[in-house]
C-alpha cells in the first residue's frame, strides 16, 4: 500500500506544479492591464505606475510567479488589487458557503442514485429498471439553472418554504444556514444523481454476468444476497470515479447556481474578480480549486486500493518488476 501512496502522491505534486504553471501564465496572458482598469482610463501615466508599484505589476512575470508559488506554500494567496484584502480571508468566507454546499449536494446525489441504481440492475429489463432510466434520462438532460429556477418558483414564490435566494449565515445557527443552502443543494444534486444512478446500473449489470457471481448463486446465497455481498462492492470503482468528479463539480463549478440563488460562495468570487480583472484573486481561487480537483481523485485512487486489491498487486508489480519486495 506504501508504494501505491507514494506514486499517486508524486502524480498529485507534478500535476500541481503544472497546473500553477499553466493558470499564472494562462491568467496573465490575458488583454488589460489591472492597475489601468482600477484607476479609469482618465488617470494619469505616473498613478498608473505608481499603483502597479504597489501591486508589484512592475516585476517580471517569473518574479510574480515564484513570489506568488511561494506564498501558496506558506498560506499566504497574495492581496486583492480591488478591496485590497487578503485573498485568504475572501477565499475563507466563500468556503463557508461552497464547500458545505458542495457536500451536501454530493450527499443528496449519492443517496438518491445508490438505492435507484441497484434496484435498475436487479430489475434489468423490467418495468421498475424503464422507470429509473426514463427519471434519470430526464434528470441528465434538464438544466440545472432551470430547474434551479423551477425550485424557487414553486418551493419559494408559491409555497413560500424557502427564501429565494441569499445566505443566513452560520453564526444565525446550523438550521437557517443549511435551510439557505437546501434548495441549491437540490439544484446541484438531481442531475448529478441521475449520472450515478446510471454508472451504478451499468457496472452493477456488468458484475452480476460474471462467473463468481453465478458461483455465489450455486452456493446458494439468494440473488438478494448475491448482489450486496459481491455485486455491490465490486460495481463500487467506475461509481467512485464518478463521485470524485461530482464533488470537484460540485466545488468548482457551482458558479451558475450561485448567481442564481445569490449565494457568497467562490464562484461568484471568481466571476467578480474576472470582472474586476482581479488577477491575484483569479489565480489563487482557481489554484485552490484546482488543488481540490486533484486531491479528491488522489483521494479516490486510494479508496480504489481499499476496495479492489488487485491494483496494489499491479502497482508492485510495476515498480517492483525483478520481484524484490515493497513495503506494506
Amino acid at each position: 500500500m506504501m508504494c501505491y501512496t507514494f506514486k499517486r502522491f508524486a502524480s498529485l505534486l507534478i500535476s500541481l506544479a503544472i497546473s500553477s504553471l499553466v493558470i499564472f501564465f494562462v491568467v496573465e496572458v490575458a488583454p488589460g492591464d489591472p492597475a489601468s482598469f482600477m484607476l479609469g482610463i482618465n488617470a494619469q501615466p505616473d498613478t498608473v505606475a505608481a499603483l502597479r508599484a504597489e501591486l508589484d505589476l512592475d516585476k517580471s512575470k517569473l518574479q510574480r510567479y515564484l513570489s506568488w508559488v511561494t506564498g501558496m506554500l506558506s498560506g499566504d494567496f497574495g492581496t486583492s488589487y480591488t478591496y485590497r484584502t487578503p485573498v485568504s480571508d475572501m477565499v475563507a468566507d466563500r468556503l463557508k458557503v461552497s464547500l458545505p454546499l458542495a457536500l451536501y449536494a454530493l450527499t443528496l446525489s449519492t443517496l438518491i442514485a445508490f438505492p435507484a441504481g441497484v434496484y435498475a440492475a436487479a430489475r434489468h429489463g423490467q418495468a421498475g429498471d424503464l422507470a429509473v432510466m426514463g427519471a434519470t434520462q430526464m434528470g441528465v438532460a434538464i438544466p440545472n439553472f432551470w430547474f434551479a429556477m423551477m425550485l424557487v418558483l414553486l418551493f419559494a414564490i408559491n409555497l413560500r418554504w424557502f427564501n429565494a435566494g441569499g445566505f443566513a449565515g452560520w453564526d444565525k445557527g446550523v438550521l437557517p444556514a443549511m435551510k439557505s443552502l437546501t434548495l441549491p443543494a437540490i439544484a446541484l444534486a438531481l442531475p448529478q444523481a441521475a449520472i450515478l444512478a446510471r454508472v451504478m446500473r451499468s457496472a452493477l449489470i456488468d458484475i452480476l454476468g460474471e462467473d463468481f457471481m453465478r458461483t455465489a448463486w450455486a452456493k446458494g446465497l439468494s440473488r438478494r444476497q448475491a448482489l450486496w455481498r459481491h455485486g455491490v462492492r465490486n460495481a463500487l470503482i467506475p461509481v467512485l470515479t464518478v463521485i470524485g468528479l461530482q464533488f470537484s463539480f460540485l466545488l468548482a463549478g457551482a458558479i451558475i447556481i450561485e448567481q442564481v440563488f445569490y449565494l457568497p460562495g467562490l464562484g461568484r468570487l471568481v466571476f467578480q474578480a474576472i470582472s474586476a480583472r482581479d488577477l491575484i484573486v483569479v489565480e489563487s481561487v482557481v489554484m485552490l480549486l484546482v488543488f481540490a480537483v486533484i486531491l479528491v481523485n488522489f483521494l479516490v485512487d486510494l479508496a480504489y486500493a481499499a476496495v479492489d486489491p488487485r491494483l496494489r498487486a499491479r502497482e508492485w508489480t510495476v515498480l517492483w518488476p525483478l520481484g524484490q519486495s515493497c513495503p506494506h
